[in-house]
This record gives structure tokens, C-alpha cells and sequence, in this order.
């Protein structure tokens, strides 16, 4: 299951254009802000996807009934460009337990490169649901390596994968390795460039977030 969120007219848009924007994107906080909401956003449709059961609301003058999510998923990202955007994802599901992960890519010397991941940090995933979020999506390897590492040692309810921009290479690569995922994007990107930037996206959404690392 596929879905992108800029296929349909909503003020998301102006947020996504803002972090594309070579201008915009100059303005570090506003950027990191942009992520917040795309996350929230994405929050919101996927909420629309959990089960729900019927409870009475006591109010100060009467009850209601309404119907409230059965469980909040966990929350996982992969550290560091990701953090605005799990930040988006928490705000809206604010009782959530999160999970962080550093991975990075080893480059070869032929200039393929390998995801090497160092750390994990997550609660017991048996029987939960976890969204992990990461702002791009570009040759989606190092979402799939990440998942097939969680999997081996969690029993996953479910499985939801959430980017601002992937490139349609990332979602064909985590289709094919992890067919069971529910994938949410904001937007898709049709091309790469050697080094797996995707192109038009944004260029690197870590180092407009925080800064050039070295």
C-alpha cells in the first residue's frame, strides 16, 4: 500500500514547497519546522488506520460516547535527519514510545556503498505497531536494512514506513523487501543522481536541519 500525500490539494503543499524552496530552506528552524508538520500530517492519515473501540466520555454535563485508538504505535526514526519529522509524529501521537537508530552509509571504493548500523534503541516490539519515519527515501536501503534488523528480533504487528520525498527506485526497493509495509509519503521523485541524492527533492535534509557535518 502506497500512499502520497501531494496527489491530493491541502495546505501540506505550502510546507513541502517551502522545504524544496533553495531560498526557504536557508532558514534552518523554519525547515526543521516544516518536517514537524508533514509528520503530523502523515500522523493524521495513517491515525485513520488503527483500530478504534467505543468509549463513554464523562463530561461536566452528561456523557458522550467517541471512539479512541485501541493502542498508540511506537515511533522509530533513523537518526539524524529524521529527528523534525519524528518530532511531527510524536506530537500528534503523544503518548507513543519512540525507537532511534544511527545508521550510515559505507561507501566502497567501486562507489557502491553498504548501510552499516550501529545502534539501536528501541522498547519490546512484539505485537506492536511502529512507524518508522525518515525524511528521504532515496535508494531505501537503509529503511530496509533497519527493518529487516527489527524484524529478526520483533514479532511486528505492523509495519509503517513514512518519508517527506522518496524516489520511486526507494519505494520499488522496499516493496520488494518488505511487501507487507504500509508506505507514506508526501511526495515521489522520479530520478537520482550518482551519489543517490534524489532529484528535483530538496538536497540534504540533515545538513538543512543542523547544520553542514564534516
Amino acid at each position: 500500500m502506497l500512499f502520497v500525500l501531494n496527489q491530493i490539494n491541502t495546505v501540506a503543499n505550502t510546507f513541502l514547497a517551502e522545504m524544496r524552496d533553495v531560498n526557504v530552506q536557508q532558514d534552518k528552524q523554519r525547515f526543521r519546522q516544516n518536517q514537524e508538520k508533514l509528520g503530523s500530517i502523515l500522523s493524521y492519515e495513517i491515525s485513520k488506520t488503527l483500530k478504534y473501540t467505543a468509549s463513554e466520555i464523562q463530561t461536566p454535563l452528561g456523557t458522550c460516547t467517541l471512539n479512541l485508538a485501541d493502542e498508540q504505535p511506537v515511533i522509530g526514526t533513523i537518526l539524524r535527519a529524521g529527528l523534525p519529522f519524528h518530532q511531527g509524529f510524536i506530537n500528534f501521537f503523544d503518548q507513543s514510545d519512540s525507537a532511534f537508530i544511527t545508521a550510515c552509509r559505507k561507501v566502497k571504493r567501486s562507489g557502491a556503498f553498504t548501510i552499516r548500523i550501529d545502534h539501536i534503541s528501541t522498547p519490546n516490539l512484539d505485537g506492536r505497531i511502529l512507524i518508522l519515519c525518515d525524511t528521504m527515501l532515496a535508494t531505501g536501503q537503509s529503511v530496509v536494512d533497519v527493518c529487516k534488523e527489527l524484524i529478526a528480533t520483533y514479532k511486528i504487528a505492523d509495519l509503517h514506513i513514512a518519508a517527506i520525498i522518496a524516489s520511486t527506485e526507494g519505494i520499488q526497493h522496499v516493496k520488494a523487501n518488505l511487501p507487507k509495509a504500509k508506505i507514506w509519503v508526501c511526495a515521489v521523485d522520479e530520478e537520482m543522481t550518482s551519489k543517490s541524492y534524489i532529484v528535483p527533492g530538496l538536497g540534504d535534509a540533515g545538513d538543512l536541519a543542523f547544520g553542514e557535518k564534516v
